[in-house]
């Protein structure tokens, strides 16, 4: 299947930068071991914490980006064009569609200019509400997005070598972190 603006050819390939060559070491490890010489044990586990998110965080965004390269999308356009594709209808307001990925409306914008350019999802006003503008998602855009979810799904979305049990129990401390900042109502335990 080719995907792309209506030409029948991919999109080219954007290369990732080359690996990293390992560490003797885990840095995060030696600076969890500075934290307590400086700071006390107790506040090294935050540190450490965090810090291991944010690696692991740069770590699946390049993976995923490589990816969906030959799609000529990144992992936020991936997303936006998810959302659309997986709609009842194949369009979002665009409000709807920043609530939903938690990002600033510019970021919608710019994320929906994206795939407009490659062809993958189109804007338009709302037929009943002149303040609100729908993005849609094309034919194009709905072969590419099963295309890349295909993709995604057989590289388990970058998370090896993590089994399903590691997964689902990262799934729900995280989800604890999100729904204690405000991204959704907890549940009373």
């Amino acid at each position: 299947m080719s995907v792309g603006g209506g030409g029948g050819t991919r999109p080219p390939r954007v290369e990732s930068s080359p690996p990293m060559s390992p560490l003797p070491f885990d840095p995060i490890e030696e600076a969890g071991r500075q934290w307590r010489a400086h700071w006390g044990t107790a506040s090294a586990p935050p540190m450490m914490a965090v810090t291991s998110i944010m690696r692991a965080q740069q770590i699946l965004l390049a993976r995923l980006n490589e990816t969906l390269a030959p799609y000529a999308l990144s992992f936020p356009r991936y997303e936006a064009l998810m959302l659309l594709y997986l709609s009842r209808r194949g369009s979002l307001p665009l409000g709807k569609m920043g609530a939903r990925l938690q990002v600033h409306p510019a970021s919608v914008t710019n994320l929906i200019d994206g795939l407009e350019k490659l062809g993958y999802a189109t804007r338009a006003p709302h037929p009943s509400d002149r303040r609100t503008t729908l993005a849609t998602i094309t034919a194009d855009g709905r072969a590419v997005a099963a295309e890349a979810t295909e993709a995604l799904n057989a590289m388990r979305f970058g998370t090896e070598p993590l089994a399903r049990q590691d997964l689902a129990a990262t799934t729900e401390v995280l989800r604890r972190l999100r729904g204690g900042a405000g991204d959704f109502p907890l549940a009373d335990d």
